[in-house]
C-alpha cells in the first residue's frame, strides 16, 4: 500500500518513516503543485504550489495506516500553516495525500480525534487531499540523512 505525507522538510520525515517497522520503501519528492517535473530550485521559489513530501510504501500486515498516521502526527506541528520550525513556504505545509477512500476516511477521523484531544492549542491545518502526481526529487535528496551521517 502507498501513502504520501507532507510535514515540512522531507529529509527528516523520510528518515523517520524509513526506519518505521512495516515501511518497505520511501522516496522524497514534490506533490500537489501546478508544474510538471519540478526541480528543487523551482519548488523553493514558493510559486509552483508543490509540497515537499514522502511517498511511503508499506505492508498493512506489518503496520496499520493508523500507526503510520501516529508517526506523522507526532513528528511535526500540524497547526502551523505553510511552515515547520524555521522552514517557511507552501512547500512545507502539513498534508496527507491519500491514495484511496479508506485512507481518506481514516485520516479525517484521526485528524478530528487529535483536534478534540486538547494536545494542541491552535487548530490543526493539515490538508487531507487526494494524491495527485508525485514527482520524485533529485537523487541527492533521497535518504539524505543516511548519506550524510545524520541517521
Amino acid at each position: 500500500m502507498k501513502v504520501t505525507f507532507g510535514a515540512g522538510c522531507f529529509w527528516h520525515v523520510e528518515d523517520l518513516l524509513h526506519k518505521t517497522k512495516g515501511v518497505k520503501s520511501t522516496a522524497v519528492g514534490y506533490i500537489g503543485g501546478k508544474l510538471q517535473n519540478p526541480t528543487y530550485e523551482e519548488v523553493c521559489t514558493d510559486k509552483t504550489g508543490h509540497a515537499e513530501a514522502v511517498e511511503v510504501e508499506y505492508d498493512p500486515d506489518e503496520i496499520s495506516f493508523e500507526d503510520l498516521l501516529n508517526v506523522f502526527w507526532t513528528n511535526h506541528n500540524p497547526t502551523t500553516l505553510n511552515s515547520q520550525g524555521p522552514d517557511v513556504g507552501i512547500q512545507y505545509r502539513s498534508a496527507i495525500f491519500y491514495h484511496d477512500e479508506k485512507q481518506k476516511e481514516i485520516a479525517e477521523k484521526s485528524k478530528q480525534e487529535l483536534a478534540q484531544s486538547g494536545k494542541f492549542e491552535n487548530p490543526i491545518v493539515t490538508e487531507i487531499v487526494p494524491a495527485p502526481t508525485f514527482y520524485k526529487a533529485e537523487e541527492y535528496h533521497q535518504k539524505y540523512f543516511k548519506k550524510h551521517g545524520f541517521s
